[in-house]
């Protein structure tokens, strides 16, 4: 299993940098762990896309099915009060976004604080150096 930010879930759904490593890696390990709210940062994603013209609306309605898909198949981390106090610690400690301080403490309440459990995936700089600083192994091959 590993841990998906929306920044490794959005190159699932349309071409990016990074898609063929994140295709290996949901390959490799379609066991899949979530935030609750990835969903909402993963669609604002495309919408701006969308918007700005790079997705046409034929893609615009296959990238939302398969993004429905993706998140239908994954382990959805929902609790709100644990992260929240987490993600509260974790913005102490290190230069995150708001966003992605809920992203890892959700990966670090799931896990119970036991960093070995799973690995993340992540290419968003903060996080993974954040991740990193807490134990996690990012972006395993």
């Amino acid at each position: 299993m590993r841990f998906w930010d929306s920044s490794a879930i959005v190159p699932l759904l349309v071409l990016e940098r990074e898609t063929e490593q994140c295709i290996r890696a949901l390959q490799s390990d379609k066991e899949v762990m979530v935030w609750t709210l990835s969903k909402i940062e993963v669609f604002s994603a495309l919408c701006r896309r969308f918007r700005e013209g790079a997705l046409k609306e034929v893609d615009f309605e296959s990238t939302k099915k398969r993004m429905n898909d993706f998140f239908d198949m994954a382990f959805e981390i929902i609790s709100v009060p644990k992260v929240k106090d987490r993600a509260l610690r974790l913005l102490q400690v290190h230069p995150l976004r708001a966003t992605d301080a809920m992203q890892l403490a959700s990966v670090l309440v799931a896990t119970q604080e036991d960093t070995s459990r799973v690995p993340i995936m992540s290419f968003d700089n903060r996080l993974t150096v954040a991740a990193r600083l807490e134990g996690f192994i990012v972006n395993p091959d």
